[in-house]
């Protein structure tokens, strides 16, 4: 299976990209620690792994502690050796969810509220709060996963476009 690994690190003069080679790693600490190793002084430093054009798992480190994870979907960890150490380990069903702003998404009219907020067919994991201080609701990260036709390299780059560094991971992609 093959996969792409995006780190986006946020320093003082803003942010920074790196592919990350993730061949060989060990378990989701040793990835945790690659991430860590791209800007040991970030103050966030975050993972985009892109699997197949179907998997999208998001890492994220706070001034290099506190590991949190999202994986789009739990079968992920079926599919791959990598997958299984990203996602493998994460039991809970995705958290974070605003159940107002489900309400309102479900009620608001138009077609986008005949669509399920979450593809019935994935099953999201983890945390899919990781983004949202960053202007990345919970629900808003879920919606651009389950969108139909959306490929895991949209959905980083509709993140990366939010958080102002979608440039940066383009050049990486260009290479």
């Amino acid at each position: 299976m093959s996969y792409f690994a995006a780190a986006v690190v946020r320093v003082e003069g803003g942010w920074t990209a790196a592919e990350v080679n993730l061949r060989g790693a060990t378990d989701v600490d040793d990835v945790a620690d690659r991430l860590r190793d791209v800007e040991p002084d970030a103050d966030l430093s975050l993972l985009f792994v892109e699997a197949d054009d179907t998997y999208l798992v998001i890492l994220r480190l706070d001034e290099g502690e506190d590991l949190r994870i999202f994986g789009s979907d739990s079968a992920y960890a079926e599919e791959s050796r990598l997958g299984a150490l990203l996602v493998g380990d994460l039991k809970t069903s995705v958290t974070g969810l605003d159940d107002t702003e489900e309400t309102r998404s479900a009620t608001g009219g138009g077609e986008e509220s005949e669509q399920p907020a979450v593809d019935p067919e994935a099953d999201p994991v983890g945390d899919a709060d990781i983004l949202a201080d960053l202007g990345i609701s919970a629900q808003k990260l879920l919606r651009l996963c389950a969108h139909e036709g959306m490929l895991p390299a949209d959905v980083t780059a509709e993140v990366c476009q939010v958080l102002g560094c979608a440039d940066e991971v383009e050049e990486l992609r260009e290479v």
